[in-house]
């Protein structure tokens, strides 16, 4: 019989440590998709996604039930994300490679005709990718959630702590943040 989340939270918090793993168990799966979404390389995921689990079972003392115990998880995951992002933003030295052919081409047809470049939505998905990983930490989590994962403000706001309008401004800066990185590996005919 499953037990439900605030039954195994309450035990885990009196000291019943194998009561986690129920949990583990239900929302790895939400988990992983929450860290996939946000992080591209699978080896760094999966330290990511244990990362989130450590922090759960360290705060959940500071759990409150008044929200579902997925969505206080799935907090903590964007959060966790958003911290790797920051850390690996600070070590990375930055260098904008030329464009592959693919993405050349895309842009090429989407300069003369917006409608017949939606035929190629893999090369579409490479541009967008190398603009992701060219943004800022804060910038590149704001785009994810409102545009790929079409998330709304107020939704935003929830996930990551911060308020509605930190969330519209934070959104317009990272519009404006890829145009600049995408102003930076095309040619100026193409903007």
């Amino acid at each position: 019989m499953e037990q439900s989340d605030a039954h195994l939270i309450k035990k885990v918090l009196e000291g019943d440590q194998s009561s986690f793993e129920p949990l583990i168990q239900k929302y790895q799966g939400r988990v992983f998709a929450i860290v996939r979404r946000h992080v591209e390389n699978e080896s760094d995921v999966e330290d990511i996604v244990q990362n989130v689990w450590i922090r759960a079972y360290q705060k959940l003392k500071t759990y409150r039930s008044e929200a579902p115990f997925e969505h206080w998880l799935s907090r903590l995951a964007i959060r966790t994300c958003y911290d790797y992002l920051r850390q690996k933003k600070r070590s990375k030295e930055t260098t904008l490679t030329e464009l592959s052919d693919g993405e050349y081409d895309w842009l090429e047809r989407f300069a003369i005709d917006p409608e017949k470049a939606k035929d190629d939505e893999e090369a579409a998905k490479q541009l967008v990718q190398r603009l992701l990983n060219e943004l800022s930490p804060a910038s590149r989590l704001v785009i994810t959630l409102l545009e790929i994962e079409e998330k709304s403000v107020k939704e935003i706001a929830e996930l990551t702590g911060w308020s509605v309008p930190t969330v519209k401004v934070r959104a317009f800066r990272a519009r404006l943040e890829m145009k600049k990185c995408l102003s930076k590996i095309i040619k100026s005919k193409y903007l």
